[in-house]
């Protein structure tokens, strides 16, 4: 079964990047390859990848120096939640540390082997979009909140309108040509700002509802996710 996902990997060495290059891509991965921080950054800017496997120590601009970048700068927000998985051949425990306090989701010690680093891949990408799943219920979940919030608020701006007619027709006790006049010019008027209320609730309520069956689509149950990354992963060694 073919994995899906771009996976960028990070890495001075050649041989290291022509072995995931070949690994990944058998997998089903499409697989881009940076020999520098540099050339990763601007890799990144351009495909936004899926996920980051990264050396350390690397020329120009390193590992560490790479995922202060992604994680805590500003003029990089947009890529905050692209998950990095660090190499290093350093196993001090301090070092490891410190990746995760920059924010990397997962740390690895070389040398390496390819059945563990599939099996960290796979639970990177899963938290991954389980994460995509929660942020997608509270965005559906403030939709619901707001759309409740104005059948509220269209309720207390209806009430006024309404007893004051109501309150007009009470007080209405003479056959009086100006008091029936205004009587009429005051339901008129009442009546046209409830009918434009409801014309703009009903248009609220369906752009509510347009985006939350748009968010509603893209959501995947956490039995489905695991099942689908069960099933993709079935064999994989």
């Amino acid at each position: 079964m073919a994995l899906k996902g771009k996976i960028l990997i990070v890495d001075d060495e050649p041989i290291n990047l022509d072995f995931f290059d070949v690994m990944l891509s058998r997998l089903g991965f499409e697989v881009v390859m940076a020999e520098d921080g540099e050339e990763a950054l601007e890799l990144i800017q351009q495909d936004k990848p899926d996920l980051i496997i990264l050396d350390n120590i690397m020329p120009k601009m390193t590992g560490w120096e790479l995922t202060k970048l992604l994680k805590k700068s500003k003029a990089y927000e947009h890529f905050h939640d692209i998950p990095i998985i660090m190499f290093s051949a350093m196993d001090a425990v301090k070092d490891k540390i410190e990746g995760f306090e920059l924010g990397i989701e997962d740390y690895i010690t070389k040398p390496f082997n390819f059945s563990e680093v599939l099996a960290r891949i796979r639970a990177v990408l899963r938290n991954k979009e389980l994460s995509a799943q929660l942020i997608y219920r509270e965005r559906r979940l403030a939709l619901i909140e707001s759309l409740n919030k104005s059948l509220v608020y269209f309720t207390d701006h209806l009430k006024g309108p309404m007893d004051e007619v109501l309150s007009a027709a009470r007080g209405l006790k003479t056959q009086d040509a100006d008091q029936v006049q205004g009587f009429r010019q005051l339901v008129t008027k009442e009546a046209e700002e409830v009918l434009a209320a409801l014309a703009g609730l009903r248009d609220e309520i369906q752009e509510l509802r347009t985006e939350g069956d748009k968010l509603k689509s893209s959501e995947v149950s956490v039995q489905d996710l695991e099942e689908k990354f069960q099933k993709n992963f079935n064999g994989v060694s």
